[in-house]
């Protein structure tokens, strides 16, 4: 990492911090706003930037911020304070979202969007089954061997293709359909509302008749976790 220089300190970023945690440097004393500058001064100037070091710095510089602030404005913090713990952490976060922003822009920029899954060669070829005919098999006799075979083969009988005649979906139904629904149970999964959808437009009706329901805040919507069960509940009596 860079050298910063500033009127009381010139050296790395860490160094700055070890002397501020040891109390041999008076966080007061230094210039934050200055180290700043330098820094985006010095990105500028690179062709292109390190995602690790840029993480590297974003944790010195806030863990100097807050240092710095809690100096200054000590009787915003507890003795119990666990703020530096908790922006760590963020900024470990950060640091992990850098890095995979930059493999994907590599994967972009090679113009590869289907990767193969490794595989063991040893054991595909060890379960490959390799055809062995009969040692009295001339070939001669293929033939009429291919003969045979393909008098047993019956043509397939071409079916008819059946009309279908879709089945008319609107909003209005679907909100009717949830609203029943919720007349019954407290709570209703979404994905149990849309197993008896016949097809895509139905599913995408029923999801925009949600949305319009929480819109007149007619219902509530939860959802435990990422691509967990949504739980649809009724804020009102119907």
């Amino acid at each position: 990492m860079m050298d910063f220089k500033t009127e009381k300190f010139e050296g790395p970023l860490g160094l700055l911090l070890q002397l501020i945690e040891q109390e041999e440097l008076d966080i007061t004393e230094v210039s934050l706003a200055k180290i700043a500058d330098q820094y985006l001064d010095y990105i500028k100037k690179l062709d292109v930037a390190n995602p690790d070091e840029m993480a590297d710095f974003l944790v010195i510089a806030a863990k100097l911020l807050y240092i710095k602030s809690k100096a200054l404005l000590p009787y915003l913090y507890t003795e119990k304070d666990e703020g530096i713990e908790e922006l760590e952490q963020q900024l470990k976060m950060y640091k992990e979202f850098l890095e995979a922003m930059r493999i994907i822009e590599a994967m972009i920029s090679r113009k590869k969007f289907m990767f193969a899954r490794e595989f063991d060669k040893k054991a595909i070829l060890a379960n490959l089954k390799i055809f062995s005919p009969p040692a009295k098999l001339a070939k001669e006799n293929l033939a009429s061997v291919f003969r045979n075979l393909i008098s047993q083969i019956k043509p397939e009988e071409e079916a008819l293709e059946e009309e279908k005649l879709e089945r008319k979906i609107n909003i209005e139904d679907k909100i009717l359909a949830i609203q029943k629904a919720l007349l019954d149970k407290i709570r209703v999964n979404f994905s149990k509302f849309l197993a008896k959808a016949g097809s895509k437009t139905e599913v995408i009706v029923s999801f925009l008749a949600i949305l319009e329901l929480i819109k007149q805040r007619d219902i509530m919507v939860s959802q435990e976790g990422l691509f967990s069960e949504i739980i649809i509940s009724g804020n009102k009596k119907f």
